[in-house]
């Protein structure tokens, strides 16, 4: 299936006898979380996602700060949201998908077939004349049945591993690559043997992603061709999958991910941490 839908074909798509459910995953590290956005504005039929509570689990430091959450509690979550099976899924958010990729790597990751990303999120729904609608109205509930293990995942030992023998992407912005500042994690840093890969440097000036060539080539000057095996890591596990949205987009194969990310690599203290661009 197609990762990614313009908004042009979305308005289409929820004009027609059967429109995809379509999610509202508006985030931003630190907060605040998107409800009241959504509340004041979102497309019409949205359900809100919020990212923290429904995307992610809770556990110990080592785990993350968006530790996947279990199998059961995202299924009842994804009822929640209207969800039944065979559903074609658009998730949305306002920062150019790199939010609204959690959901989309989720939905797949526990099955879900027909999942595409709003290119350009809210913001080229509104520039293509897309209406809003307010309130908080729930969808009636669905009966979705979710099993995980679609998409590939790896674990810190798996991470260390494909840093030493194959490619660990990081998608995060280069100056916490190179532990030059670090937010919210307790070291500043990278997993040794990973790549900066920005996922950033994915989205055009417009808010869209880059085409399939443009990315291809990209991820060809960071050595990822069509079927290298490759895994992918950020802060936290969002916007790693952002990264392996591209990568689809990009022709190439989906990127395990590390769902703890470095936010539980920095809490272990028996991992190492680099600093600089080597």
């Amino acid at each position: 299936m197609r990762p990614l839908v313009a908004a042009p074909d979305l308005a289409v798509e929820l004009a027609s006898a059967v429109p995809p459910r379509v999610l509202d995953v508006r985030w931003r590290l630190g907060g605040p979380p998107g409800a009241a956005e959504f509340a004041r504005g979102h497309i019409p039929g949205a359900a809100y996602v919020d990212l923290d509570t429904e995307l992610a689990g809770h556990g110990a430091p080592t785990e993350g700060r968006h530790p996947l959450p279990a199998e059961a509690d995202f299924q009842a979550t994804a009822r929640r949201w209207g969800l039944n099976d065979g559903d074609a899924v658009v998730v949305y958010d306002d920062v150019s998908g790199t939010s609204a990729a959690r959901a989309w790597w989720l939905l797949r990751h526990a099955g879900v077939r027909d999942v595409r990303v709003l290119d350009g999120g809210l913001t080229a729904w509104t520039d293509a004349g897309g209406a809003l609608e307010s309130g908080t109205a729930a969808p009636a509930p669905g009966t979705v049945t979710l099993a995980f293990g679609v998409l590939p995942t790896v674990d810190a030992d798996g991470a260390a591993a494909f840093a030493a023998d194959g490619l660990l992407l990081d998608a995060r912005a280069g100056e916490r690559f190179r532990g030059e500042v670090e937010p919210v994690d307790p070291r500043a840093g990278h997993i040794p043997g990973a790549v900066s890969a920005p996922t950033t440097d994915t989205i055009g000036p417009d808010g869209l992603l880059l085409d399939a060539d443009r990315l291809a080539a990209r991820f060809a000057e960071l050595g990822v061709l069509p079927g290298t095996p490759a895994a992918v890591y950020c802060g936290s596990g969002v916007t790693a999958a952002h990264t392996a949205l591209a990568m689809e987009v990009a022709g190439l194969r989906v990127p395990a991910l590390y769902p703890g990310s470095f936010s539980a690599w920095s809490n272990d203290p028996t991992r190492p941490v680099a600093t600089g661009d080597a």
